[in-house]
C-alpha cells in the first residue's frame, strides 16, 4: 500500500495522518472488498493527503484534477464514494454533482473552504451527499468515508419498510407506528408527519435540504419549505422521541435541513 509521505495541507487539521501509522479509528478498514474512492481536487498536496486518509482505510484511490476530468472518469471508473473540492479551475463544484448524479448514485462528499449555509444547501439540492468545511481532521473525514460506503453498501437491498426508533416501531408502507416497550399502543401521525418520515427513513443518516423534504411531501415548487417544516417536524417530534427538546432521531442540520438517524 502506497503511504503519502508529503506534508500536510490546509484542508485537514494537525491531527495524526492516515497515510501514516496512526490511531485505530482512523485506519479501521472497510471491509470486505477494496471499494474505489475518486479524488477531485487541483491541488497534487492534497491529493496526496486524502490518499493517505482512504488508503489507510483499505480504499483504492483514482485521481482527478479537474471537473471535466472529474466527470469522465467517474462514468467509466463507475467509483463506490467522490471526495470532490469545489476550487476546480473549469467546472463549477454543483455542475461536476449534477453530472455525476445524472447517470450515478455513487455518495459524493464536498470538501470546501466555504462556510456559508447557503452554499450548503446549494451543494446538497445540486445531489452531493454531504458536506466538510476546510480544515477537518482525518479522524473526521475518515468517519464520513466509512459512514458513506456502509450506506452505499445497503442500497442494493430492498429499502425496508419499517424502522425502528427506540421503543417505537414504524411502518412506513402501512403508515402504522405502535410502542414496543410491553403496552404495544398505537402512536397516530398525519399524512404529512407520514411524508416526512417516509422521505427521510428512505436515506437513513443522510441530510435532505428543507426544498427536497419540501418537495418530496407537498409535490410542488412554491413555499417557504423551512417555515412549512418547521411546525410539522416539532409535532413529530413529540410523538416520535423520548426527549423533543433534544431530538435523536430526527435530527437538525441549522439552516441546511434534516436526517433521520437510526442507530441508537
Amino acid at each position: 500500500m502506497r503511504r503519502s509521505r508529503a506534508p500536510l495541507p490546509c484542508a485537514l487539521s494537525p491531527v495524526p495522518f492516515a497515510g501514516r501509522r496512526s490511531s485505530p479509528d482512523v485506519t479501521t478498514t472497510i471491509p470486505p472488498t477494496a471499494p474505489t474512492v475518486l479524488v477531485v481536487d487541483d491541488e497534487p498536496e492534497i491529493r496526496n493527503a486524502l490518499r493517505g486518509v482512504l488508503e489507510g482505510l483499505g480504499a483504492q484511490v483514482v485521481e482527478a484534477a479537474t471537473g471535466t476530468e472529474a466527470i469522465a472518469r467517474a462514468a467509466t471508473v463507475r467509483p463506490h464514494l467522490v471526495v470532490l473540492d469545489l476550487g476546480l479551475p473549469d467546472v463549477q463544484g454543483d455542475d461536476v454533482c449534477r453530472a455525476v448524479r445524472a447517470s450515478s448514485d455513487v455518495p459524493i462528499v464536498v470538501v470546501s473552504a466555504r462556510h456559508s449555509e447557503h452554499e450548503k444547501v446549494r451543494l446538497l439540492d445540486a445531489g452531493a451527499d454531504d458536506y466538510l468545511t476546510k480544515p477537518f481532521g482525518s479522524a473526521e473525514l475518515a468517519a464520513r468515508v466509512r459512514a458513506h460506503l456502509r450506506r452505499a453498501r445497503r442500497q442494493d437491498a430492498p429499502a425496508p419498510t419499517t424502522v425502528q426508533l427506540g421503543d417505537l416501531a414504524l411502518d412506513v408502507e402501512a403508515r402504522t407506528a405502535s410502542r414496543t416497550d410491553g403496552g404495544g399502543h398505537a402512536v397516530k401521525l398525519t399524512r404529512i408527519e407520514w411524508g416526512i418520515l417516509r422521505a427521510l427513513a428512505a436515506m437513513p443518516g443522510r441530510t435532505l435540504t428543507h426544498r427536497q423534504i419540501f418537495d418530496a411531501v407537498w409535490d410542488r415548487d412554491f413555499g417557504d419549505a423551512a417555515q412549512y417544516l418547521r411546525v410539522h417536524v416539532t409535532n413529530l417530534r413529540r410523538k416520535i422521541e423520548p426527549e423533543p427538546s433534544r431530538p435523536i432521531y430526527l435530527v437538525t442540520e441549522p439552516g441546511v435541513g434534516y436526517r433521520l438517524e437510526l442507530t441508537r
